[in-house]
């Protein structure tokens, strides 16, 4: 993100925008909607299209795909917006992005639907990208802290709107509209981007790190297909596994070290040196990790067990979801205000260890009231963590490396929930076929290979004893996942206990005391600090 605004940029100056800049940022808060909005919406979906499609067993690379197309696609767009013009690149990602989602409507099977995700995935990485940096073209550094309210409520309307909207799409139009529903929104940011946003055409001499990007995508895939292959289609000890595990290590180090070689690197290995941004990398790991994994099983569980409709399991989730955007508005709010932030970080790692073990603690008859009661303490959790973890991370380096911290801390937070869906969707299939096979034989694994019964209707058509096998065996893997869930998120509160509270530049009467003298954070006393939300 620029530091300045660019030639040409408009300078609001505290005056009214013009009705040109007014509809870009509208174009954008579309775009970065679409972004956050495909995982809500899909995992609401999810049920009735794996009832459709079959193939339980690959349940978690639906959302997977999207995510490491995502995450390996990220740095690769900020990198072209750079050498090419913003504009055109967004325009690029944005059509893209609705090419996959017109494919992923389309999709006929499993294999299809997960290829054509990871089309719109890379897509997705060019949206979240290109928002930031074009707002950082058009808005003085001055002016941008006011839109980070328009930003908080795009993820309110995403997260609180998303299951909503996929519930209802998926009951009354069918689970293709859930990706056909992006075609008239990018649409409509399109023609608006292309019509009225005018930046100057400008190009930087840094050259593209293809190599690390190579090496970070194998790395990650590798590690990855570990992690949902492992133990399912293949054993752990398996030479396939053995393998995998070669090729991500191998390709992981030799990224590392490329890092230090390479001209213009991905992601620049000195900003590690700061134990705030680190900490607030792993933070957000952990974060992305246990919201993604949560989102997408929770509505597993209470379709299968609870009987919800697609619709209601989007509206069960509120309480998650609205107790997450009201902590984190609060949380930072406060932290701009007075300048500290670790008892965010602690209380927020504790309170989502707490939710995901009483989460994990769910059976056959827990009622939606106790769920709902779960779901808000990990939203409360949650919400302690999503603001704070960029803000931290950015009050943590110099000024000239802003926009690679907050890229990082994106980064790191996506690749987060790739491996949370992957991990914590290995460990519930693999709960669903064991128990499904102890308490109704051959029938039973019979009727996880099909997955019909991931639906409300088809549920209640089979025999009471297969329906009740199957409701302990979807209790049985929303159990594993979250308990895994709760000692992954034990991590998160063990590192914030390790965050120094650098006073934040202009945040208080504190800010000008500056770090204690030796800390490693002190690049924070040099850099201004976006207040973020």
């Amino acid at each position: 993100m620029a530091d300045a605004p660019a030639a040409g940029a408009v300078d609001t100056g505290g005056g009214k925008q013009p009705r040109s800049v007014r509809v870009v940022l509208l174009a954008l808060m579309i775009a970065m909607m679409l972004a956050m909005l495909d995982n809500m919406i899909i995992g609401t979906a999810m049920p009735t299209i794996v009832g459709e499609l079959g193939g339980l067993e690959h349940l978690s690379w639906v959302v997977t795909a999207y995510t490491l197309a995502t995450a390996a696609s990220t740095p690769l767009w900020g990198k072209l917006g750079d050498l090419y013009g913003r504009k055109g690149v967004f325009m690029t990602s944005i059509v893209i992005f609705l090419i996959g989602s017109a494919l992923s409507g389309m999709a006929q099977d499993m294999g299809q639907l997960i290829g054509f995700r990871a089309v719109q995935g890379l897509g997705a990485g060019g949206l979240m990208v290109g928002v930031m940096a074009i707002i950082g073209d058009l808005i003085p550094p001055r002016e941008r802290g006011k839109y980070q309210g328009m930003m908080a409520g795009v993820m309110a309307l995403a997260m609180i709107g998303g299951p909503l909207v996929g519930g209802t799409i998926t009951d009354h139009w069918g689970w293709r509209w859930s990706f056909y529903i992006n075609i008239p929104l990018g649409a409509i940011a399109l023609v608006a981007v292309s019509a009225v946003l005018h930046l100057p055409k400008k190009r930087s001499q840094a050259r593209i790190d293809y190599l690390g990007a190579a090496l970070l995508t194998v790395g990650i895939t590798a590690i990855v297909l570990v992690t949902t292959w492992g133990g399912t289609e293949y054993a752990w000890t398996s030479a396939r596994i053995m393998e995998l595990i070669g090729i991500g290590v191998a390709a992981l180090v030799g990224f590392v070290f490329w890092q230090t070689k390479a001209a213009e690197p991905i992601v620049p290995l000195h900003i590690f040196r700061s134990r705030n941004f680190t900490l607030m990398s792993l933070i957000g790991f952990i974060t992305g990790f246990v919201m993604f994994g949560a989102t997408l099983f929770l509505p597993l569980y209470q379709q299968a067990v609870q009987g919800a409709s697609a619709t209601n399991s989007g509206l069960l989730l509120l309480p998650m979801l609205g107790a997450m955007l009201v902590t984190s508005m609060v949380a930072g709010r406060i932290t701009t205000n007075t300048g500290r932030y670790k008892v965010f970080p602690l209380a927020g790692g504790a309170l989502m260890t707490v939710g995901l073990f009483l989460l994990s603690l769910m059976d056959t008859d827990t009622s939606r009231v106790t769920s709902g009661l779960y779901m808000a303490v990990v939203g409360l959790g949650m919400g302690c963590l999503m603001q704070i973890t960029m803000l931290v991370a950015q009050n943590s380096v110099e000024m000239k490396d802003m926009g690679v911290a907050s890229s990082s801390t994106t980064l790191f937070r996506t690749l987060g929930s790739s491996f949370g869906v992957a991990i914590m969707g290995a460990i519930f299939n693999h709960r669903v076929q064991d128990v499904m096979s102890e308490r109704a034989g051959a029938a039973g694994s019979q009727v996880t290979e099909q997955s019909a019964t991931l639906t409300k209707e088809a549920l209640e058509l089979l025999p009471a004893t297969a329906r009740e096998a199957y409701q302990h065996a979807v209790s049985s893997g929303t159990h594993g996942a979250f308990l895994l869930g709760a000692a992954v998120a034990v991590l998160a509160l063990v590192a914030a206990v390790f965050v120094k509270e650098v006073p934040l530049k202009g945040a208080g009467p504190k800010a000008a005391d500056g770090p204690a003298d030796g800390d490693d954070d002190t690049a924070a006393a040099k850099a201004p600090v976006t207040e973020a939300v």
